[in-house]
């Protein structure tokens, strides 16, 4: 298994976790239980260790794709960018829900507000992770490429009885 395999598999963790995270944090506030707002906190550290793996298997994946025939350094360097991006987003998420965890076990009023930045924090991560994953995505798959960035029109089929 060489390093572009090893990101593959470990892109799609924090991604996932973060949307499944926020999915779980709305649902404990809707039922308005405690115990399922704190595994959405557990949930987004998974996600932002899970973030540091893919980061760190990136540059790896990068040498090896990048010698694919066919292979756009732009669509690389812009997908690099949006990692960077929700990379960064994913660290300060993950470490407002371990001190917002630390907060709620400790039972202090101020977990409320920790909730609070988790939620913004969580959205905004989602945002980034969409661009991430999309950009990802472009590099190989050009089926899901927008038509100018392929630079290919769409094919016409033109019937016999037309000419």
């Amino acid at each position: 298994m060489n390093d572009a395999h090893l990101h593959l598999i470990l892109n799609h963790f924090p991604i996932v976790g973060v949307t499944i995270g926020l999915f779980v944090l709305i649902v404990g506030y809707l039922i308005k239980n405690q115990q399922v707002k704190a595994t959405s906190l557990g949930i987004f550290i998974f996600s932002a260790l899970a973030a540091i793996a893919a980061n760190y298997t990136g540059d790896g994946a990068e040498e090896i794709v990048e010698k694919i025939p066919g292979i756009s350094e732009s669509l690389i360097h812009d997908h690099e960018e949006y990692a960077e991006q929700f990379f960064t987003l994913s660290l300060i998420l993950g470490g407002a829900a371990l001190i917002t965890l630390f907060l709620q076990i400790k039972k202090l009023g101020l977990a409320k507000y920790g909730y609070i930045l988790v939620v913004i924090l969580a959205i905004s991560s989602l945002v980034s992770a969409n661009y991430v994953g999309i950009s990802g995505g472009e590099i190989r798959h050009t089926e899901i490429r927008e038509a100018s960035t392929i630079g290919n029109q769409p094919d016409v089929i033109e019937d016999e009885d037309d000419h």
